[in-house]
């Protein structure tokens, strides 16, 4: 659906719409979508018999996701349900298991249970979805669930059913009303589909609720309603419920009268005397609303809001206290409390000239000194810097500044003064307060792009306005991001071309060691697509050179927020959504190569370190030793950068250090040349661009061998391997040389194949293993048993702990204190095996599992003897699969576990 049709859907100029895709179809009569999409609008306008019609020409020509969608409401429409369900069934079809599409689909196919009057169902489906399902976004759920809510509480309250007001009440509490503007935006689709009015849902759900209340003669708990309604409120929401207002407060104005309670005032004393300021609030509200006001009343409320810390509020009644009494001392106070720091001042001047001395002095002694408020702002000034660049574009001036000149244009600043105010009474020195103000002035937008040609450096900038520029070339890209983020509402930026000086090493050290970090920490990243047109459409990503480089890895999945622009500067595919990662992220999955589940709130660390070596092998870089540097940030280590040292070598680094924290081999799988830094580990990560999945045994499967293995009498023996294995030192570096657990077989022969070319085939026995051919550039001995050689030959079965099946406690999130390993099966039971209560313990399955895992393929190394105990790999041009003999005892095993060392 193009931008104008989608936004006359939104505004609900349904003809509009409709005609549109009329014309559209016109142009195109195989346009499926626009039948799809006219079968919407023509839903939407519940004329169901020409939607169906509109559903089933586009399923006619394709069957597809949104035809298939369009079917289902019209069936749904037209009360078919059971056809209806089916129709949104073969839609599941189209998308991917837990992906954004598939949950999406599950809501409508809720809402259309909903839509014929199947209500607790539909509202379970939701609430389950967002319970069960992972990787579900269950924020949209909430939405979902707070509008068929606020349907079926307006449904019970135009049937006179007015004890329903819980359903509004619902509605309420799920949705912050800020968030209105923003759940419009984001869950639009909902809008386009079924005509919601997201934005007005929560106004007209509390309007709906205290209607309710009052009607069921709950008179105290719809007047507290409507209190929190107008202190939730904007000026905007105020004025566009001021007639429902006015006749609201003449009900409730009416009750108090007929049931004798008009001095809410006194009532309202009575709790301010007992510190339940809430309660006083309240009290002082009706009498405010019911025009019942004074100037004491209004002290009073202001009190009450001052103690609990709600200066916007406070102020005002601080104000009128003002207007109604200049004598009142209670209304300087508050005002000096909420207001901006010099107004403040000029506050406390009048209160001066008008109140005795005594109160000066104790109003005075309430209030710490200036100082000490800006000593706790620079505290945590300086500890929100060393997270952020040390040089940021302002992009109100285009300027280039440095920390001090921030942090001097920040002192200068209205926040800055408000922030000296909220914090000046001795009870309100609260950090997180200041943390928050501080985050929020200093937040900035990164740019992530590719160079082209001649970039504007930090030297053509210095002292200039980036806006005074001659705007050509890469010059008017830099003015256009500057521009973008000030539009996005942010104060600062920055861009790796200007923002760095490049003839510091030292300090293009740190940037690249840092990069990561800063753009972990922005408000948001800009991708700025210079060979992405505005004529592009969907898929277009797959197409762009920024998919390609090396270090875009790190600054796709270091921001939390990204949004995509094309060369034009226009958002990508003309939309506007808070974050793209969000957005698009099945085309973002598929450009990238990059599940869905690392897009957001990615965390840099060694977990699932092969898969993330995949996501780098096919991208590129510059210089050779970026390949290894543009990773550092995103498996968090910190490794100097030696230019010049190598690709092979920056690499080797990389991997070793990868190896020695996170003892995962995973590392080792890879086909290719051996690098000269250990021969275990690749010349170049392109390596890492293939990998085959070994098929998994089911548990159908275990349970099967695990009997078998029972019936032949091999428990004892399966745990007494299991236990070696657990004993196994962990993979480790130390000096370029790998000290590899493993299970080592020996071969027994090598035979090369007649063929020729520019890799060698092999024909190779192993013992215990079964045949196999192995195919490298390296040239090998030949030998067999009857023709020996002094060399030594292994082939190994790399250990992987996971194989024992104990708990992993790895978890980045949590904190345990316990240092010591999880117990070995022989320790759980008090000593080696060897007690007739072992037989069918967990122990005892576990290792018969292991021994089930172990008989199945698996990728082997070759190992070739250099020295003594040294070994080197034999890279080959695919993976080694080798499989244990039937024959082959686990006995056999137990005496191949062993640890060798690879250079």
């Amino acid at each position: 659906m193009n931008t104008a049709t989608r936004n006359a859907c939104i505004t609900g100029d349904l003809h509009t719409a409709e005609v549109l895709l009329t014309q559209q179809i016109d142009a195109d009569k195989n346009d499926h979508n626009a039948y799809a999409n006219r079968s919407f609008v023509r839903a939407r306008k519940a004329d169901w018999d020409r939607a169906l019609d509109d559903a089933l020409r586009s399923i006619s020509m394709q069957h597809s996701l949104t035809g298939l969608i369009s079917k289902g409401i019209a069936l749904c429409g037209k009360m078919q349900v059971q056809d209806a369900m089916e129709a949104f069934d073969l839609a599941s079809m189209f998308t991917n298991e837990y992906s954004k599409a598939t949950h999406i689909l599950l809501l409508i196919k809720a809402i259309a249970y909903f839509n014929v009057n199947m209500h607790e169902h539909a509202i379970l489906r939701v609430q389950n979805l967002a319970n069960v399902c992972p990787e579900v976004d269950t924020p949209v759920c909430h939405i979902v669930e707070a509008y068929l809510r606020f349907q079926l509480g307006t449904l019970a309250f135009d049937g006179a059913y007015h004890n329903e007001a819980d359903h509004f009440t619902s509605i309420v509490n799920t949705i912050v009303f800020t968030s209105q503007a923003a759940i419009h935006s984001k869950y639009e689709d909902f809008v386009v589909l079924f005509g919601w009015n997201l934005k007005q849902l929560w106004q007209i759900a509390n309007q709906k609720r205290c209607d309710a209340l009052l009607h069921a003669g709950m008179l105290r708990e719809a007047h507290e309603s409507y209190r929190y309604m107008m202190d939730m409120s904007d000026e905007a929401t105020k004025a566009g419920c001021l007639d429902w207002s006015t006749v609201f407060k003449q009900k409730c104005s009416v009750l108090y009268a007929i049931n004798g309670d008009v001095a809410p005032a006194a009532s309202g004393e009575n709790s301010l005397d007992a510190s339940n300021y809430d309660k006083a609030f309240q009290l002082y509200s009706v009498a405010v609303d019911l025009n019942f006001a004074t100037d004491a009343i209004f002290a009073n409320r202001s009190q009450a809001k001052l103690k609990k810390m709600r200066w916007e509020i406070a102020v005002l009644d601080a104000e009128e206290v003002i207007k109604l009494s200049l004598s009142n001392y209670l209304g300087y106070q508050v005002e000096h409390a909420a207001q901006l720091y010099n107004e403040a001042s000029e506050a406390f001047q009048v209160m001066f000239d008008n109140s005795p001395d005594t109160r000066h002095q104790e109003l005075r002694q309430q209030y710490v000194p200036r100082s000490s408020v800006e000593m706790n702002i620079q505290t945590v000034i300086r500890a929100h810097m060393e997270y952020i660049p040390p040089r940021l574009l302002d992009t109100s001036t285009g300027r280039l500044c440095d920390r001090n000149a921030q942090i001097e244009a920040f002192e200068t600043s209205t926040e800055y003064k408000k922030l000296l105010s909220s914090v000046s009474k001795c009870a309100d020195l609260q950090m997180e307060h200041i943390r928050s103000v501080v985050v929020k002035y200093f937040g900035y937008v990164m740019l992530s792009h590719r160079w082209e040609g001649k970039e504007p450096l930090l030297n053509d900038i210095q002292g200039k306005s980036v806006y005074e520029l001659n705007s050509v070339g890469s010059v008017r890209k830099l003015q256009r991001f500057c521009e973008t983020a000030r539009e996005a509402g942010h104060r600062w930026a920055w861009s790796c071309t200007c923002c760095i000086n490049n003839k510091d090493t030292e300090e293009v050290s740190e940037a690249i060691t840092s990069m990561f970090c800063w753009y972990q920490h922005s408000s948001l990243t800009i991708v700025y697509l210079y060979d992405i047109s505005p004529l592009s459409g969907p898929g277009s990503l797959a197409s762009s050179d920024w998919i390609t480089r090396g270090w875009t890895l790190q600054e796709f999945l270091a921001p939390n927020i990204i949004l995509f622009y094309r060369n034009n500067w226009t958002p990508y595919l003309d939309h506007h959504p808070d974050n793209h990662k969000q957005f698009i992220m099945q085309e973002l999955r598929d450009a990238t190569g990059i599940d869905s589940r690392f897009h957001v709130n990615f965390r840099p660390g060694m977990r699932e370190p092969r898969e993330k070596l995949k996501w780098a092998s096919k991208r590129v870089t510059e210089k050779p030793e970026d390949a290894a540097y543009s990773l550092f940030g995103v498996f968090g280590v910190h490794l100097p950068m030696i230019y010049g040292e190598s690709k092979q070598k920056a690499l080797g680094r990389l991997l070793e250090e990868i190896v020695s924290q996170s003892r995962d081999i995973s590392v080792l799988d890879w086909v290719g040349k051996s690098s000269e830094f250990n021969s275990c580990l690749p010349a170049d990560i392109t390596s890492y661009a293939s990998s085959s999945t070994l098929p998994c045994l089911s548990e159908d499967e275990i349970r099967t061998s695990i009997f078998s293995l029972r019936v032949a009498g091999d428990e004892w023996v399966a745990l007494e391997l299991y236990n070696k294995l657990y004993a196994t030192n962990p993979p480790s570096f130390s000096n370029q040389r790998l000290h590899l657990p493993c299970i080592a077989f020996h071969v027994t022969k090598v035979k090369r194949r007649r063929d020729q070319g520019l890799c060698f085939t092999y024909d190779v026995e192993v013992k215990g293993l079964c045949d196999l051919v192995i195919t490298t550039e390296q040239k090998l001995i030949q030998f067999s048993r009857e023709k020996p050689t002094a060399r030594r030959f292994l082939l190994v079965h790399p250990w992987d702990c996971r194989l024992l099946e104990l708990p992993d406690f790895s978890d980045d999130t949590d904190s345990v204190d316990d240092s010591s390993l999880p117990p070995s099966p022989s320790d759980s039971h008090g000593g080696f095996p060897g007690e007739q209560e072992l037989l069918g313990s967990e122990s005892s399955v576990r290792a018969l599992r292991l021994i089930a895992r172990l008989k199945q393929p698996f990728k082997a190394f070759l190992l070739s003897q250099k020295y003594g105990e040294e070994y080197r790999r034999i890279a080959s041009d695919h993976e080694i699969m080798a499989q244990i003999k039937e024959t082959t005892s686990i006995c056999d095993m137990i005496d191949c576990v062993t640890t060798v060392e690879v250079v």
